[in-house]
C-alpha cells in the first residue's frame, strides 16, 4: 500500500497530481470520441464493401458454373491452370489521434483480355473470359474489404484500449487519489483543532498565573 504523509506538501501534492489525472482522462475521452467517429465511418464503409464482395463472388462463382456446364470442367480446368497474373498494391496510411491506420490500393492496370490472361485466345470461350474476368473484380472487392476490415480492427482495438484506460483514471486512480486528500485534510483539520485547543489551554493557564500574582 502507498504510504501517506499527511503533510501540507503532500496535499499539494496529490492535488496536483489529481489535476494531471483529470486532464490526461478528458484527453483520452477527446481520443476515444475522435476514434469512435472514425470507427463508425469505417463500419458503414465495411458493411457496404461486405454487400459489394458478397455480390461480386456470386456474380463470379455464376459465371465459373455456367462455363463449366457449357464448355466442360476439363476446358476451365485447363485455361485456369495456363493463366498468369500479377497483383500489385500500394501501401500507405494515415493517422487518427496517432494511431496508424492502414491504407491499401491496389494498383491501376489496364483491363486485362485474352490475349493476356496466359491462356490462347482461340482455346477458350467468351464464357471462360467472363469467368475470369469475373474473379479478376472479386479479387479487387477482397482486397477493398481486406482494407477496411483492417481498419476496422485497427480503430476497434485502440477504442478498447483508450476506454480501459479512462475507465482506469475514472474508476481506480482518480477516487484513490481523492480519498488520499481527503485522509490528510482530515488528519491536518485534527491536528489543527488539537494545536488550538492546546493553545487555549496555555493561555487559560497563563491568565491564571497573572491573576495570582
Amino acid at each position: 500500500m502507498e504510504e501517506i504523509r499527511p503533510t501540507h506538501a503532500q496535499l499539494l501534492a496529490l492535488r496536483e497530481q489529481i489535476k494531471v489525472a483529470t486532464s490526461g482522462r478528458d484527453l483520452l475521452k477527446s481520443k476515444r470520441d475522435a476514434l469512435l467517429l472514425e470507427f463508425m465511418e469505417v463500419v458503414d464503409t465495411t458493411l457496404d464493401l461486405s454487400v459489394e464482395l458478397s455480390k461480386t463472388l456470386a456474380e463470379a462463382q455464376y459465371q465459373f458454373e455456367f462455363a463449366n456446364a457449357f464448355d466442360g470442367e476439363a476446358a476451365v480446368h485447363s485455361a485456369a491452370l495456363a493463366s498468369s497474373g500479377e497483383v500489385f498494391v500500394d501501401i500507405s496510411g494515415y493517422r487518427v489521434m496517432g494511431v496508424a491506420v492502414p491504407v491499401i490500393k491496389q494498383s491501376p492496370r489496364l483491363p486485362r483480355t485474352s490475349f493476356n490472361r496466359g491462356y490462347s485466345p482461340t482455346g477458350v470461350s467468351v464464357r471462360v473470359d467472363e469467368a475470369a474476368y469475373g474473379f479478376e473484380k472479386a479479387i479487387s472487392s477482397i482486397m477493398k474489404y481486406a482494407e477496411a476490415e483492417t481498419r476496422l480492427r485497427r480503430v476497434g482495438a485502440e477504442i478498447n484500449k483508450t476506454n480501459r484506460r479512462v475507465n482506469a483514471l475514472d474508476e481506480i486512480r482518480i477516487p484513490q487519489l481523492k480519498s488520499q486528500v481527503r485522509f490528510i485534510e482530515q488528519t491536518l483539520d485534527e491536528r489543527q483543532r488539537e494545536e488550538l485547543f492546546r493553545l487555549k489551554k496555555v493561555k487559560k493557564k497563563i491568565a491564571r498565573g497573572h491573576a495570582n500574582s
